[in-house]
């Protein structure tokens, strides 16, 4: 059965048909963990034997006419910092290792499961979110489907490695900074940070309270309709979670986007980068026929306060454990955690000023346009264990820089879709969709019409060392 690359909307499609049994799918997926994750590296925990009694259990269902729903029998897997009943959180820790198992699924396991979809495992990653390169001291670097020697990108490596190596056909992940559309576009799938509060964090291990999203990886801009439809709605309890009635996005994807006013990121968004990414921005946004610029004011000092609050929040949550383990912190996130510790209260308090006057002017960007196209990263895929990046001829450090171009538009909790760019032969290369909050059909909408005309394409990506 080839399964590999199927979307979970064709899976479930066929599960609900009859034409695919769930325990097939699911025992095909356990095949393909089994053979290709040894040398991925993306699941640090796998639920082979609860999986399948799942799928078993929703094909007596079928058999006696129950009627499952939009995911039915499609296995995906999430970050280790999501909440799976029974299972430790360790977020990628060894610290969180000795703690009590979870006792409920997070929300958005919760609402996947309701619509038929089973999970098989907990998916690698940098420890507790703070990182964009997936190699943990504690459980080893997640490896590039496309070339092993390579990141997957982070903090979610794990999760868009497992989508892009054909282990699930889609995954959860976290952005506080670029950590979902990072390893999308590093490791060629689509990857979506909604508005912030617009999907419930409940059950999820927080990073950086205020700049944490969730959201997922998939194969299909139909996947991540889909998905996001299943997992919006509010929730008591996150307190952040939007009140908005749900807005579905699957009925409105093949709406026009000729009215569409769209832009291409000027500036800052143009700079820092290798020639490639640029390329791919333009080569979307000739297929989009957009040929409009627009400068977002203040980009580079965005980024900068972005950072400030990451390691001021980040530190604060685990300051009990620095200060009584710090031996046993990953050592990259510990030194990072330290520093956040020493961060006067005044320079986190002017970052917060600055962000609400930075989220007033890109509010009167959108006034004039409706979407706005970016590079997601600088560069392709890296080698693991490389610690600089050479761009335009000057060195910059590497994990920091990966993050230019996703920074600016999280942190004032912008939708962005990371979308695949169709490059055959080559290594994947990102390039982020954004609007206002709240319109993330928007986005979806446009990135249906360049999977239509063949721009962008996660199924060009596929890994097949055996």
């Amino acid at each position: 059965m080839d399964l590999d690359y199927l979307d979970a909307v064709a899976i479930a499609r066929g599960v609900r048909n009859q034409k695919y049994r769930a325990q097939e799918v699911m025992e095909a997926t356990l095949s393909r963990i089994d053979r290709h994750n040894p040398s991925l590296n993306c699941f640090t925990t796998l639920l082979a034997e609860e999986a399948l009694d799942k799928a078993k259990a929703l094909d007596r269902g079928l058999e006696r006419g129950d009627r499952p729903g939009a995911l039915a029998g499609v296995p995906f897997a999430v970050k280790n910092l999501f909440d799976i009943a029974g299972v430790t959180t360790v977020a990628g820790s060894k610290i969180h290792r000795s703690h009590a198992r979870a006792r409920q699924d997070a929300t958005a396991i919760a609402r996947l499961k309701r619509a038929g979809a089973i999970v098989v495992g907990a998916l690698n990653m940098d420890e507790y979110a703070y990182g964009f390169v997936t190699e943990n001291a504690h459980y080893g670097p997640t490896h590039n489907p496309h070339d092993l020697s390579r990141i997957a990108g982070g903090s979610s490596g794990g999760s868009a490695a497992a989508v892009a190596g054909g282990l699930v056909p889609f995954s959860l992940g976290s952005d506080t900074n670029g950590s979902i559309r990072i390893p999308a576009a590093l490791c060629g799938v689509y990857g979506l940070k909604p508005t912030y509060g617009r999907l419930s964090r409940a059950g999820v291990m927080l990073f950086s309270s205020s700049l944490d999203h969730i959201g997922p990886f998939g194969r299909s801009v139909r996947d991540m309709a889909t998905l996001f439809d299943i997992l919006q709605g509010e929730d008591p309890l996150d307190p952040v979670c939007c009140t908005l009635p749900p807005e579905p996005c699957l009925p409105q994807l093949h709406q026009p986007i000729e009215s569409l006013r769209i832009a291409i990121a000027d500036d800052y968004f143009t700079q820092g980068g290798e020639l490639e990414v640029f390329e791919a921005v333009e080569k979307v946004a000739q297929v989009l026929g957009a040929t409009q610029t627009v400068k977002l004011s203040e980009a580079a000092r965005a980024r900068e306060a972005a950072y400030l609050i990451t390691a001021s929040e980040g530190a604060n949550v685990h300051l009990s454990d620095l200060k009584a383990s710090p031996q046993d912190f990953d050592p990259a996130t510990r030194d990072r955690f330290f520093a956040g510790a020493m961060i006067p209260a005044q320079w986190y308090l002017n970052a917060q000023r600055f962000r609400r006057w930075y989220r007033d002017r890109i509010r009167e960007v959108f006034r004039e346009v409706d979407v706005i196209l970016a590079p997601t990263t600088p560069c392709v895929a890296t080698p693991i264990g490389q610690t600089t990046l050479n761009i335009q001829g000057e060195d910059v450090l590497l994990r920091p820089n990966l993050g230019r171009y996703t920074q600016p538009l999280s942190f004032i909790g912008l939708p962005v879709l990371s979308v695949p760019v169709h490059r055959p032969h080559q290594l994947p290369v990102g390039v982020q969709i954004v609007a206002a909050p709240y319109n993330e059909a928007l986005i979806l909408r446009v990135a249906a019409v360049l999977e239509d005309r063949g721009a962008i394409d996660a199924s060009s990506h596929k890994f097949t060392r055996q």
